[in-house]
Protein backbone atom coordinates (compact mmCIF):
# COMPACT_ATOMS: atom_id res chain seq x y z
CA UNK A 1 0.00 0.00 0.00
CA UNK A 2 1.07 3.51 -0.71
CA UNK A 3 0.63 6.33 1.35
CA UNK A 4 0.93 9.97 0.47
CA UNK A 5 0.49 12.76 2.55
CA UNK A 6 0.02 15.32 -0.17
CA UNK A 7 1.01 19.23 -0.55
CA UNK A 8 0.78 19.65 -3.89
CA UNK A 9 2.32 16.51 -4.91
CA UNK A 10 -8.15 2.23 -14.09
CA UNK A 11 -11.58 -3.90 -14.10
CA UNK A 12 -12.09 -3.64 -12.61
CA UNK A 13 -13.98 -6.01 -11.93
CA UNK A 14 -16.35 -5.78 -8.88
CA UNK A 15 -15.14 -8.01 -5.62
CA UNK A 16 -17.22 -10.60 -3.68
CA UNK A 17 -14.84 -11.35 -0.95
CA UNK A 18 -16.49 -11.08 2.28
CA UNK A 19 -15.97 -8.09 4.15
CA UNK A 20 -14.48 -9.25 7.95
CA UNK A 21 -16.15 -5.31 8.69
CA UNK A 22 -19.78 -6.49 8.01
CA UNK A 23 -19.87 -7.42 11.80
CA UNK A 24 -19.15 -4.07 12.66
CA UNK A 25 -21.79 -2.26 10.35
CA UNK A 26 -23.77 -1.41 13.25
CA UNK A 27 -20.82 0.05 15.34
CA UNK A 28 -19.85 1.99 12.36
CA UNK A 29 -23.22 2.94 11.93
CA UNK A 30 -23.83 3.78 15.54
CA UNK A 31 -20.17 5.96 16.02
CA UNK A 32 -20.28 9.68 16.53
CA UNK A 33 -17.27 11.86 15.18
CA UNK A 34 -15.89 14.69 15.30
CA UNK A 35 -16.12 17.17 12.52
CA UNK A 36 -13.11 19.34 12.44
CA UNK A 37 -13.39 23.36 11.23
CA UNK A 38 -11.40 26.26 11.20
CA UNK A 39 -12.64 29.45 13.03
CA UNK A 40 -13.87 30.80 9.55
CA UNK A 41 -16.17 27.71 9.48
CA UNK A 42 -13.76 26.02 6.66
CA UNK A 43 -13.01 22.74 7.11
CA UNK A 44 -9.76 21.65 8.54
CA UNK A 45 -7.56 18.41 9.84
CA UNK A 46 -6.72 15.26 8.53
CA UNK A 47 -8.64 14.11 5.66
CA UNK A 48 -7.87 10.28 5.26
CA UNK A 49 -8.95 8.92 1.91
CA UNK A 50 -8.59 5.26 0.25
CA UNK A 51 -8.75 4.36 -2.94
CA UNK A 52 -7.95 1.07 -5.29
CA UNK A 53 -5.10 2.17 -7.24
CA UNK A 54 -3.95 2.40 -10.85
CA UNK A 55 -1.70 5.14 -12.12
CA UNK A 56 -3.99 6.83 -14.23
CA UNK A 57 -6.62 7.34 -11.46
CA UNK A 58 -3.57 7.63 -8.86
CA UNK A 59 -2.17 10.65 -10.62
CA UNK A 60 -6.30 12.47 -10.87
CA UNK A 61 -6.70 11.82 -7.72
CA UNK A 62 -3.42 13.60 -6.67
CA UNK A 63 -4.25 16.46 -8.73
CA UNK A 64 -7.27 16.87 -7.07
CA UNK A 65 -6.17 16.44 -3.84
CA UNK A 66 -3.05 19.16 -4.53
CA UNK A 67 -5.90 21.71 -5.71
CA UNK A 68 -8.06 21.36 -2.71
CA UNK A 69 -5.23 21.51 -0.09
CA UNK A 70 -4.23 24.59 -1.80
CA UNK A 71 -8.03 26.15 -1.85
CA UNK A 72 -8.02 24.85 1.86
CA UNK A 73 -4.89 24.82 3.15
CA UNK A 74 -6.09 23.79 7.20
CA UNK A 75 -6.80 20.22 5.37
CA UNK A 76 -3.97 17.99 5.07
CA UNK A 77 -5.07 15.12 2.92
CA UNK A 78 -4.04 11.39 3.35
CA UNK A 79 -4.26 9.52 0.24
CA UNK A 80 -3.53 5.68 0.58
CA UNK A 81 -3.38 3.83 -2.47
CA UNK A 82 -3.96 -0.16 -2.63
CA UNK A 83 -4.09 -2.46 -5.51
CA UNK A 84 -7.74 -4.09 -5.99
CA UNK A 85 -6.54 -7.64 -5.04
CA UNK A 86 -5.35 -6.27 -1.49
CA UNK A 87 -8.32 -3.64 -1.42
CA UNK A 88 -11.12 -5.49 -0.10
CA UNK A 89 -8.98 -6.53 3.51
CA UNK A 90 -7.44 -3.12 3.46
CA UNK A 91 -10.62 -1.30 3.39
CA UNK A 92 -12.16 -3.72 5.86
CA UNK A 93 -10.19 -3.16 8.45
CA UNK A 94 -9.59 0.46 7.90
CA UNK A 95 -13.26 0.78 8.58
CA UNK A 96 -13.39 -1.34 11.44
CA UNK A 97 -10.42 0.96 12.80
CA UNK A 98 -12.67 3.99 12.25
CA UNK A 99 -9.66 5.66 10.36
CA UNK A 100 -11.75 6.69 7.18
CA UNK A 101 -13.09 9.74 5.50
CA UNK A 102 -13.29 8.91 1.86
CA UNK A 103 -13.41 5.80 0.07
CA UNK A 104 -14.26 3.53 -2.92
CA UNK A 105 -17.07 1.75 -2.88
CA UNK A 106 -18.11 -0.83 -5.48
CA UNK A 107 -20.96 -2.77 -6.22
CA UNK A 108 -23.13 -0.18 -4.99
CA UNK A 109 -26.44 -1.73 -6.94
CA UNK A 110 -30.01 -2.78 -6.13
CA UNK A 111 -29.77 -7.10 -5.87
CA UNK A 112 -32.22 -8.63 -7.89
CA UNK A 113 -34.86 -10.95 -6.05
CA UNK A 114 -33.53 -14.02 -7.33
CA UNK A 115 -30.25 -13.09 -5.84
CA UNK A 116 -31.27 -11.36 -2.72
CA UNK A 117 -28.54 -13.12 -0.13
CA UNK A 118 -26.02 -11.79 -2.61
CA UNK A 119 -25.75 -7.97 -2.00
CA UNK A 120 -22.56 -6.85 -2.41
CA UNK A 121 -20.63 -5.57 0.99
CA UNK A 122 -20.70 -2.19 0.39
CA UNK A 123 -24.49 -2.02 -0.87
CA UNK A 124 -25.12 -3.92 2.63
CA UNK A 125 -22.78 -1.57 4.23
CA UNK A 126 -25.42 1.59 2.94
CA UNK A 127 -28.42 -0.62 3.84
CA UNK A 128 -26.90 -0.53 7.17
CA UNK A 129 -26.76 2.81 8.03
CA UNK A 130 -22.72 2.55 7.49
CA UNK A 131 -22.38 5.22 4.59
CA UNK A 132 -23.66 8.94 4.91
CA UNK A 133 -26.75 9.80 2.77
CA UNK A 134 -25.42 11.99 -0.06
CA UNK A 135 -28.92 11.92 -1.49
CA UNK A 136 -30.06 15.64 -1.05
CA UNK A 137 -26.49 17.04 -1.52
CA UNK A 138 -26.54 19.95 -4.16
CA UNK A 139 -23.22 18.42 -6.16
CA UNK A 140 -24.98 15.04 -6.94
CA UNK A 141 -27.05 17.54 -9.76
CA UNK A 142 -24.12 17.57 -11.70
CA UNK A 143 -24.30 14.12 -12.37
CA UNK A 144 -26.27 12.39 -15.26
CA UNK A 145 -29.21 10.89 -13.61
CA UNK A 146 -29.38 7.68 -14.96
CA UNK A 147 -26.03 6.96 -13.50
CA UNK A 148 -26.93 8.11 -10.26
CA UNK A 149 -30.46 5.67 -10.68
CA UNK A 150 -27.89 3.00 -11.70
CA UNK A 151 -26.51 2.87 -8.02
CA UNK A 152 -29.67 4.41 -6.21
CA UNK A 153 -29.94 1.79 -2.82
CA UNK A 154 -33.49 1.75 -1.39
CA UNK A 155 -33.63 5.01 -3.57
CA UNK A 156 -31.03 6.72 -1.56
CA UNK A 157 -27.91 7.48 -2.95
CA UNK A 158 -24.39 7.03 -1.20
CA UNK A 159 -21.87 7.56 -3.38
CA UNK A 160 -20.06 10.11 -6.00
CA UNK A 161 -19.44 8.59 -9.55
CA UNK A 162 -16.03 9.61 -10.58
CA UNK A 163 -16.49 8.25 -14.28
CA UNK A 164 -17.30 5.34 -16.56
CA UNK A 165 -14.88 3.10 -18.61
CA UNK A 166 -15.12 0.68 -20.93
CA UNK A 167 -13.19 -2.26 -21.18
CA UNK A 168 -14.38 -4.76 -23.56
CA UNK A 169 -12.02 -3.57 -25.70
CA UNK A 170 -8.62 -3.84 -27.90
CA UNK A 171 -6.05 -1.50 -27.77
CA UNK A 172 -4.46 -1.84 -31.46
CA UNK A 173 -1.14 -0.95 -32.64
CA UNK A 174 -2.01 0.91 -36.28
CA UNK A 175 1.48 0.93 -37.76
CA UNK A 176 1.89 -3.24 -37.21
CA UNK A 177 -1.52 -3.45 -38.67
CA UNK A 178 -0.61 -0.77 -42.00
CA UNK A 179 2.65 -2.89 -42.27
CA UNK A 180 1.19 -5.93 -42.71
CA UNK A 181 -2.04 -5.01 -44.46
CA UNK A 182 -4.82 -5.80 -41.33
CA UNK A 183 -7.72 -4.49 -40.91
CA UNK A 184 -9.67 -3.67 -37.54
CA UNK A 185 -11.98 -7.00 -37.38
CA UNK A 186 -15.34 -6.64 -36.44
CA UNK A 187 -15.85 -10.33 -36.38
CA UNK A 188 -15.14 -13.82 -34.73
CA UNK A 189 -13.61 -15.49 -37.77
CA UNK A 190 -11.70 -12.12 -38.73
CA UNK A 191 -10.26 -11.71 -35.53
CA UNK A 192 -8.59 -14.86 -35.61
CA UNK A 193 -7.42 -13.99 -39.20
CA UNK A 194 -5.65 -10.95 -37.80
CA UNK A 195 -3.97 -13.37 -34.95
CA UNK A 196 -3.10 -16.04 -37.76
CA UNK A 197 -1.49 -13.53 -40.14
CA UNK A 198 0.44 -12.12 -36.85
CA UNK A 199 1.86 -15.17 -36.27
CA UNK A 200 3.17 -15.70 -39.26
CA UNK A 201 5.19 -12.85 -39.63
CA UNK A 202 6.55 -13.53 -35.82
CA UNK A 203 4.58 -10.97 -34.07
CA UNK A 204 3.28 -11.59 -30.37
CA UNK A 205 -0.73 -10.85 -31.13
CA UNK A 206 -1.69 -9.71 -27.57
CA UNK A 207 0.24 -8.41 -24.29
CA UNK A 208 -1.64 -9.96 -20.97
CA UNK A 209 -0.79 -9.56 -17.73
CA UNK A 210 -1.85 -12.27 -15.60
CA UNK A 211 0.14 -11.87 -12.33
CA UNK A 212 -2.44 -10.33 -10.25
CA UNK A 213 -5.06 -12.41 -12.16
CA UNK A 214 -8.03 -10.29 -12.72
CA UNK A 215 -6.39 -8.15 -15.82
CA UNK A 216 -6.55 -11.36 -17.14
CA UNK A 217 -10.09 -11.88 -16.76
CA UNK A 218 -10.79 -8.92 -19.46
CA UNK A 219 -11.01 -10.94 -21.89
CA UNK A 220 -13.55 -13.24 -20.52
CA UNK A 221 -15.52 -10.01 -19.98
CA UNK A 222 -15.16 -9.50 -23.73
CA UNK A 223 -16.17 -12.43 -24.78
CA UNK A 224 -19.62 -11.91 -22.83
CA UNK A 225 -20.12 -9.31 -23.96
CA UNK A 226 -20.17 -10.00 -27.91
CA UNK A 227 -21.91 -13.76 -27.05
CA UNK A 228 -24.34 -11.46 -25.07
CA UNK A 229 -24.80 -8.50 -26.43
CA UNK A 230 -27.23 -6.42 -24.22
CA UNK A 231 -28.04 -5.88 -20.94
CA UNK A 232 -31.14 -7.96 -21.41
CA UNK A 233 -28.95 -11.24 -23.15
CA UNK A 234 -26.73 -10.67 -19.86
CA UNK A 235 -29.57 -10.49 -17.35
CA UNK A 236 -31.35 -13.46 -18.78
CA UNK A 237 -28.04 -15.04 -18.39
CA UNK A 238 -27.90 -14.54 -14.65
CA UNK A 239 -31.23 -15.35 -13.89
CA UNK A 240 -31.17 -18.23 -15.80
CA UNK A 241 -28.13 -19.50 -13.83
CA UNK A 242 -29.53 -18.48 -10.40
CA UNK A 243 -32.56 -20.29 -11.10
CA UNK A 244 -30.67 -23.71 -12.48
CA UNK A 245 -32.33 -22.91 -16.38
CA UNK A 246 -28.94 -22.36 -17.78
CA UNK A 247 -25.59 -24.71 -16.92
CA UNK A 248 -21.98 -23.10 -16.99
CA UNK A 249 -21.41 -26.70 -19.20
CA UNK A 250 -23.88 -25.31 -21.71
CA UNK A 251 -22.39 -24.45 -25.71
CA UNK A 252 -22.17 -21.01 -25.29
CA UNK A 253 -20.88 -20.35 -21.89
CA UNK A 254 -17.81 -22.71 -22.68
CA UNK A 255 -17.23 -20.65 -25.64
CA UNK A 256 -16.49 -17.68 -23.23
CA UNK A 257 -14.18 -19.71 -21.55
CA UNK A 258 -12.69 -21.05 -24.78
CA UNK A 259 -12.50 -17.13 -26.23
CA UNK A 260 -10.55 -16.67 -23.46
CA UNK A 261 -7.73 -19.33 -23.25
CA UNK A 262 -7.61 -18.12 -27.20
CA UNK A 263 -6.31 -14.96 -25.92
CA UNK A 264 -4.35 -16.10 -23.34
CA UNK A 265 -2.77 -19.04 -25.33
CA UNK A 266 -1.43 -16.22 -27.55
CA UNK A 267 -0.05 -13.64 -25.48
CA UNK A 268 3.80 -12.94 -24.77
CA UNK A 269 5.53 -15.65 -23.52
CA UNK A 270 5.61 -15.19 -19.32
CA UNK A 271 2.48 -13.74 -19.44
CA UNK A 272 1.18 -16.06 -16.20
CA UNK A 273 3.96 -14.15 -14.54
CA UNK A 274 3.81 -10.17 -16.04
CA UNK A 275 2.52 -7.68 -14.21
CA UNK A 276 -0.44 -5.49 -15.37
CA UNK A 277 1.46 -2.36 -15.37
CA UNK A 278 4.22 -3.49 -17.44
CA UNK A 279 1.78 -3.87 -20.38
CA UNK A 280 1.25 -0.30 -21.59
CA UNK A 281 5.11 0.36 -22.01
CA UNK A 282 5.09 -3.33 -23.35
CA UNK A 283 2.46 -2.13 -26.39
CA UNK A 284 4.27 0.95 -26.00
CA UNK A 285 7.19 -0.41 -27.80
CA UNK A 286 5.54 -2.71 -30.11
CA UNK A 287 6.26 -5.81 -28.18
CA UNK A 288 2.89 -6.63 -29.18
CA UNK A 289 0.12 -5.70 -31.51
CA UNK A 290 -2.67 -5.86 -29.14
CA UNK A 291 -3.65 -5.98 -25.34
CA UNK A 292 -7.34 -6.26 -24.19
CA UNK A 293 -7.33 -3.96 -21.44
CA UNK A 294 -9.74 -0.80 -20.14
CA UNK A 295 -10.27 2.40 -21.35
CA UNK A 296 -9.09 3.55 -17.98
CA UNK A 297 -5.14 2.23 -18.83
CA UNK A 298 -5.43 4.87 -22.29
CA UNK A 299 -3.79 7.54 -20.15
CA UNK A 300 -0.89 5.68 -19.35
CA UNK A 301 -0.29 4.19 -22.47
CA UNK A 302 -0.56 7.74 -24.10
CA UNK A 303 2.26 8.39 -21.72
CA UNK A 304 4.45 5.34 -22.63
CA UNK A 305 3.16 6.01 -26.42
CA UNK A 306 5.20 9.43 -25.80
CA UNK A 307 3.39 10.25 -29.20
CA UNK A 308 5.33 8.03 -31.40
CA UNK A 309 3.05 5.53 -32.12
CA UNK A 310 -0.25 5.43 -33.41
CA UNK A 311 -3.12 3.00 -31.74
CA UNK A 312 -6.68 2.41 -31.47
CA UNK A 313 -9.25 0.62 -29.63
CA UNK A 314 -12.21 -1.59 -30.98
CA UNK A 315 -14.29 -4.21 -29.56
CA UNK A 316 -13.96 -7.62 -28.79
CA UNK A 317 -15.20 -9.28 -32.00
CA UNK A 318 -16.79 -12.79 -30.16
CA UNK A 319 -19.51 -13.29 -32.34
CA UNK A 320 -19.30 -13.95 -36.15
CA UNK A 321 -22.62 -11.70 -36.42
CA UNK A 322 -20.66 -8.13 -36.69
CA UNK A 323 -23.89 -6.52 -35.05
CA UNK A 324 -23.59 -8.19 -31.81
CA UNK A 325 -19.62 -6.62 -31.47
CA UNK A 326 -21.02 -2.60 -32.06
CA UNK A 327 -20.86 -1.69 -28.87
CA UNK A 328 -18.61 -1.55 -25.62
CA UNK A 329 -19.83 -2.49 -22.77
CA UNK A 330 -18.43 -0.33 -19.42
CA UNK A 331 -18.76 0.78 -16.07
CA UNK A 332 -19.88 3.29 -13.34
CA UNK A 333 -16.03 3.83 -12.24
CA UNK A 334 -14.82 4.46 -8.71
CA UNK A 335 -17.84 5.53 -6.43
CA UNK A 336 -16.39 7.44 -3.45
CA UNK A 337 -18.34 7.45 -0.75
CA UNK A 338 -18.44 8.71 3.09
CA UNK A 339 -18.34 6.30 6.33
CA UNK A 340 -20.67 7.38 8.98
CA UNK A 341 -17.43 6.54 11.30
CA UNK A 342 -15.54 9.31 9.55
CA UNK A 343 -14.03 11.77 11.94
CA UNK A 344 -13.92 14.27 9.11
CA UNK A 345 -16.88 14.24 7.65
CA UNK A 346 -17.06 18.14 7.06
CA UNK A 347 -13.70 17.91 4.94
CA UNK A 348 -15.19 15.24 3.49
CA UNK A 349 -18.34 16.41 1.93
CA UNK A 350 -15.98 19.61 0.82
CA UNK A 351 -13.72 17.23 -1.33
CA UNK A 352 -17.08 15.51 -2.79
CA UNK A 353 -17.87 19.30 -3.93
CA UNK A 354 -15.26 20.43 -5.17
CA UNK A 355 -14.32 17.50 -7.30
CA UNK A 356 -17.72 17.81 -8.56
CA UNK A 357 -17.11 21.22 -10.08
CA UNK A 358 -16.85 21.55 -13.52
CA UNK A 359 -13.03 22.50 -13.85
CA UNK A 360 -11.47 20.12 -11.20
CA UNK A 361 -13.67 17.32 -13.04
CA UNK A 362 -12.70 17.58 -15.97
CA UNK A 363 -8.66 17.91 -14.82
CA UNK A 364 -9.49 14.25 -13.06
CA UNK A 365 -11.28 12.89 -16.42
CA UNK A 366 -8.11 13.64 -18.23
CA UNK A 367 -5.81 12.10 -16.00
CA UNK A 368 -7.66 9.35 -15.40
CA UNK A 369 -9.18 8.55 -18.75
CA UNK A 370 -12.91 7.38 -17.60
CA UNK A 371 -15.62 9.19 -19.91
CA UNK A 372 -17.79 11.72 -17.81
CA UNK A 373 -19.99 11.00 -15.27
CA UNK A 374 -21.55 14.77 -15.57
CA UNK A 375 -22.97 16.00 -19.06
CA UNK A 376 -21.21 18.87 -21.31
CA UNK A 377 -18.22 18.03 -20.00
CA UNK A 378 -15.47 17.96 -22.84
CA UNK A 379 -13.73 14.38 -23.69
CA UNK A 380 -9.99 13.63 -24.96
CA UNK A 381 -9.34 13.12 -28.77
CA UNK A 382 -9.05 9.20 -27.78
CA UNK A 383 -12.78 9.24 -26.41
CA UNK A 384 -14.13 10.97 -28.99
CA UNK A 385 -12.49 8.42 -31.55
CA UNK A 386 -14.49 5.42 -29.88
CA UNK A 387 -17.66 7.34 -30.32
CA UNK A 388 -19.36 4.71 -32.40
CA UNK A 389 -18.93 2.39 -29.78
CA UNK A 390 -20.35 3.95 -26.98
CA UNK A 391 -22.91 6.18 -28.25
CA UNK A 392 -25.56 3.62 -26.38
CA UNK A 393 -24.27 2.52 -22.74
CA UNK A 394 -24.22 -1.73 -22.36
CA UNK A 395 -23.40 -2.64 -18.61
CA UNK A 396 -20.72 -5.34 -18.98
CA UNK A 397 -21.34 -8.63 -17.24
CA UNK A 398 -19.58 -7.85 -13.81
CA UNK A 399 -21.88 -5.32 -13.48
CA UNK A 400 -24.94 -7.33 -14.12
CA UNK A 401 -23.27 -10.54 -12.47
CA UNK A 402 -24.26 -11.11 -8.67
CA UNK A 403 -21.76 -14.14 -7.00
CA UNK A 404 -23.21 -16.26 -4.56
CA UNK A 405 -21.22 -16.59 -1.82
CA UNK A 406 -22.24 -20.32 -1.17
CA UNK A 407 -20.32 -21.15 -3.79
CA UNK A 408 -16.86 -22.03 -4.25
CA UNK A 409 -13.99 -19.98 -6.03
CA UNK A 410 -14.65 -21.81 -9.07
CA UNK A 411 -17.79 -20.19 -9.50
CA UNK A 412 -17.24 -16.45 -8.53
CA UNK A 413 -17.15 -15.15 -12.04
CA UNK A 414 -18.66 -17.43 -12.57
CA UNK A 415 -16.47 -18.34 -15.87
CA UNK A 416 -13.53 -19.61 -13.92
CA UNK A 417 -10.88 -18.34 -16.24
CA UNK A 418 -8.49 -18.59 -13.78
CA UNK A 419 -8.47 -21.78 -14.17
CA UNK A 420 -7.53 -21.95 -17.45
CA UNK A 421 -3.89 -22.26 -19.20
CA UNK A 422 -1.37 -20.67 -18.55
CA UNK A 423 -2.59 -19.35 -15.23
CA UNK A 424 -3.93 -22.08 -14.37
CA UNK A 425 -4.01 -26.10 -15.44
CA UNK A 426 -7.26 -26.75 -17.03
CA UNK A 427 -8.73 -26.73 -20.89
CA UNK A 428 -12.32 -24.65 -20.66
CA UNK A 429 -14.58 -27.68 -20.78
CA UNK A 430 -13.01 -28.73 -17.28
CA UNK A 431 -12.77 -25.11 -15.73
CA UNK A 432 -16.50 -25.25 -16.93
CA UNK A 433 -17.24 -28.52 -15.03
CA UNK A 434 -15.57 -27.40 -12.00
CA UNK A 435 -17.30 -23.84 -12.11
CA UNK A 436 -20.71 -25.97 -12.63
CA UNK A 437 -19.66 -28.43 -9.67
CA UNK A 438 -19.04 -25.29 -7.44
CA UNK A 439 -22.42 -23.31 -8.58
CA UNK A 440 -24.62 -26.40 -7.96
CA UNK A 441 -23.15 -27.05 -4.45
CA UNK A 442 -24.07 -23.64 -3.68
CA UNK A 443 -27.84 -25.09 -3.57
Amino acid sequence: MATTKLRGSTLTRRLFTGLAAAAAIGVLAACSSATPQSSDGKPSGKLQMLVSSSDATDAGFRAINAAFEKQYPDVDVVFSTVSNDNYPATKSSRLTAGNLDLFVVKGMMETPSYAKDAATDDARLAQAGGLVDLTHESFLAKYTSSLLDAQAIGGKQYSVPTGVSYYTGVFYNKKIFADNGLKVPTTWSEFTAVVDALKAKGITPFGVGGKDSWPAGLPMLASVASLYPHATDKQQLAKDLWTNQAKLTDPTEVKVLQQTEYVLQNAQQGAAGADYTSIPSGFAGGKFAMTVDGTWDQPTIETAVGGKFDYGYFPFPGSDNAADNALLNGKTELQLAIPSSAKNKTAALAWLKFFSEKKNYETFLAKSGFSSAQPGISTSTFLQSIGEYTKSYEPAWDQIWFANNKAGQDAVFPFDYPALKPLGSKTPEQAAEAAQKAWSAAG
